[in-house]
């Protein structure tokens, strides 16, 4: 359906995209997760035609649209703020682009009124057509802003942290909105976010983008199982990343000492998630040297994310080691502060990156790099 390839922007001689290729399939939520600066809103711009690249190429169903106007593409674009018109009401927001079509503008009243209530139903937003946009909340003037693009029913809808302006509770059930009213449609969706519970909950296929460029494409299952990279693994947030050398087939950091793997023998870095790691007392941990790793580590703090609580406990170096529980299968459990408990984690369980950041796996091969 869309393709790019290699993309290329900068501004000032500063690069904010850089050599990005990838495809967008017909029917397709792609997720595009990258912090602050990485260049995702500059990569939304480009596709719907707000800026021009100064380098690539844009492909929508086999036409390239590179220099195609922003009006002429059918590319639909959803903010993050919004973007309504205060002075109208629900129906007159949704209705303008219908109305104001640069090539088949509609002028039935009927016939806008049919086809703005068939998207509040949609939406979620029956009933609340006669209202103005002062008069709801967040999350529906979001349903809004989505409704008004998709009415005129684009071959592709760009989504720039759609959901970032809502509290918590909103995002979760918005999440699950989003993927309904898009099956409903069939439309490709490209949804960008800095939060990669967002972006790996949603996407079909998920980006990550970090410093304008594309370091690992894959399903989100995937990529958050096999990052391609130690970047990846600390865009995914579920890590605990240890930086040290391989001695002697182990693992040596501070004053650790961690069993490694054979075939990573040239690691630079340590990674275990932290769903992985389970707490137990000191002394209590019966294993085999080839199946369990362990070590000692000092309770810091707690924090409770909802539906799952982050425990925190500090290594001999000063690093902080991250272990998380769900509370849909265990009990939060109440440490003191300075407790020392043992950590310990299946040795299949590791990750093993090179010195250039790539994944080592287990014929030895590099999978990815920095």
């Amino acid at each position: 359906m869309l393709e790019l390839v290699d993309f290329g922007k900068s501004y000032d001689g500063v690069n904010a995209i850089q050599n990005v290729s990838f495809n967008v399939n017909e029917d397709e939520y792609l997720t595009l997760l990258g912090p602050s600066g990485s260049g995702k809103t500059v990569l939304l711009r480009l596709i719907a035609g707000l800026d021009r690249p100064d380098t690539g190429r844009i492909i929508l169903n086999g036409q390239d649209i590179t220099t195609m106007p922003t009006h002429l593409r059918g590319i639909g674009f959803v903010q993050q703020k919004y973007a309504l018109f205060p002075h109208m009401s629900v129906r007159q927001n949704i209705s303008f682009g219908l109305i104001n079509h640069h090539s088949s503008p509609i002028r039935d009243e009927k016939k806008v009124n049919y086809l703005c209530d068939e998207m509040l139903d949609i939406v979620g937003l029956s009933g609340l057509a006669d209202r103005g946009v002062g008069q709801i909340s967040g999350g529906q003037k979001q349903r809004v802003s989505l409704a008004r693009t998709l009415v005129t029913k684009p071959k592709l809808c760009l989504l720039d942290e759609p959901l970032g302006a809502l509290d918590a509770n909103l995002r979760e059930r918005m999440t699950v909105e989003l993927r309904d009213i898009r099956t409903t449609l069939g439309v490709s969706f490209i949804h960008v976010t800095g939060n990669e519970d967002e972006a790996l909950g949603m996407g079909d296929r998920m980006i990550v983008l970090d410093k304008g460029c594309v370091i690992q494409i894959e399903e989100p299952n995937k990529l958050f199982a096999m990052p391609a990279s130690v970047k990846v693994a600390r865009h995914v947030n579920s890590y605990n990343i240890l930086s040290g050398s391989t001695e002697n087939n182990s693992f040596v950091f501070a004053d650790y000492k961690l069993p490694m793997a054979a075939y990573a023998k040239s690691a630079a870095f340590y990674v275990v998630g932290i769903d992985k790691v389970t707490i137990e007392k000191v002394g209590s941990v019966k294993r085999k040297a080839k199946d369990i790793t362990s070590f000692e580590a000092k309770f810091v703090d707690a924090e409770f994310m909802g539906s799952r609580v982050v425990y925190q406990f500090e290594l001999a170096d000063g690093q902080i080691f991250e272990v998380e529980r769900h509370l849909s299968r265990e009990t939060p459990v109440d440490y003191k502060a300075g407790e020392v408990r043992c950590l310990s984690w299946k040795a299949a369980d590791v990750l093993a990156f090179a010195s250039d950041g790539g994944l080592i796996n287990e014929n030895a091969k590099i999978r990815g790099t920095v």
